[in-house]
This record gives structure tokens, C-alpha cells and sequence, in this order.
């Protein structure tokens, strides 16, 4: 199913020049039974896909609503419309994942952080957070290379550990002993001798070894 699929951001860097592709995506919006704006992720740009009038099924039409996923085969040709290059006048069209317009939070218009804040599973898909997410990544890999290319080793410091650091008080307890009925010692003490690590341990809250 991928071995042919071309990502959205490489095919708007290529010169229409009506080769046939294969891409997959969710759709942003869809236009007058005709016009989809998809995206996959790639980009913030979404790419405009060309239904011809009268040639496709009710039912598939039905089916293409905001967030559905897509797979569309067809031919890359040079865009009539302003701020693109290329659209993809499509063949076929393939539902990969149906989505309820009506129950599906985001909706093709302006939504607040506090709105976002709720869908942080959806959140990603937004221009706002698709922006800032990718400014995360290259500062993270501009620090990375930069340490790596001085000769440093990037490791993982311990996330369970038994020391209270920094004083931090109350840290979640990881254990495999029941809650409910945990063994105890002769003085009514947790015997955590019997547990996964053989003592008490949490989550650390300091990324010190």
C-alpha cells in the first residue's frame, strides 16, 4: 500500500509535469462534491485534489468529509488556482478510515488554545501546533548535533529510581504489589522486599544521576 505513496511535501517541491502519484492523507476540507485539501502531516500546506464533476459515486462522496483518510491516485498537473503550483486531478480515490463530520472536534475553522488544550490527540494536525512542534524539532536536533559533533555520548538518565531528590516530598510510587493487600513486615511496615525492585521506588522528578 506505501510503496508507491509520495509524501505531500515532496510533491509540491516537484515540477507538475503529469506523472502519476499515489498519496494518502486526511482531508482538511472538501468543496462543491469536487475540491479536496489534503494533508498528511508532511507539511502545513495542503494539497488540492480535483474530483471530476459527475464522475465519482454518491456514496464515496459521501464518505469524504473533514478528517477522513484518503488514498488518491492520480496525475500531477499545474494548478489553476492562486499560491500552488500543482494540484492532483484524480483517478481514483480509496476511504481509507471514515470520520463523523458531526462528532469530529476539529472543525475547519479558527479554534482557541483552550479548545486545543482539550484535543491534545488532534491538536498536531493544526497549522499552529504543526508550526511549533517543527520549531521544537530542529532547536532539539540543532543541540543534539551540536553536542554530538563535539564528542559527547546523549544518554537517558534513570526514570524509576529510590531517592527522594532535591527534597521533591510526595513522588508516585512504582510497584507490583497489591494495593489493596500489600505484604507487610512484623512491624505493619510494607515489606518491599517482595516487590518487582526488592525496595521502594518512584518516579523521579530530577533528571540528575
Amino acid at each position: 500500500m506505501f510503496n508507491k505513496r509520495v509524501k505531500i511535501k515532496e510533491l509540491l517541491a516537484q515540477e507538475p509535469n503529469n506523472q502519476e502519484v499515489t498519496i494518502m492523507g486526511w482531508v482538511r476540507t472538501f468543496r462543491n462534491n469536487q475540491f479536496i485539501a489534503l494533508n498528511d502531516g508532511s507539511t502545513n500546506t495542503n494539497l488540492q485534489v480535483v474530483l471530476e464533476l459527475g464522475k465519482s459515486d454518491d456514496d464515496l462522496l459521501k464518505r469524504i468529509t473533514t478528517s477522513a483518510a484518503l488514498k488518491v491516485t492520480g496525475t500531477a498537473i499545474p494548478s489553476l488556482g492562486k499560491g500552488q503550483k500543482l494540484e492532483v486531478k484524480a483517478s481514483s480515490v480509496e476511504v481509507l478510515g471514515d470520520s463523523d463530520a458531526e462528532k469530529y472536534p476539529l472543525q475547519p475553522k479558527k479554534h482557541s488554545l483552550e479548545f486545543l488544550r482539550e484535543i491534545a490527540h488532534l491538536r498536531f494536525r493544526t497549522n499552529t501546533f504543526g508550526s511549533v512542534f517543527r520549531v521544537r524539532h530542529a532547536l532539539a536536533f540543532a543541540v543534539h548535533k551540536f553536542f554530538n559533533d563535539k564528542g559527547f555520548v546523549y544518554l537517558h538518565t534513570p526514570v524509576i529510581t529510590a531517592s527522594d531528590a532535591e527534597g521533591a516530598g510526595e513522588m508516585f510510587r512504582v510497584t507490583t504489589l497489591p494495593f489493596d493487600n500489600p505484604p507487610r513486615n512484623e512491624d505493619g511496615s510494607i515489606n518491599f522486599k517482595e516487590d518487582f525492585f526488592g525496595k521502594a521506588t518512584n518516579l523521579t522528578v530530577s533528571g540528575q544521576l
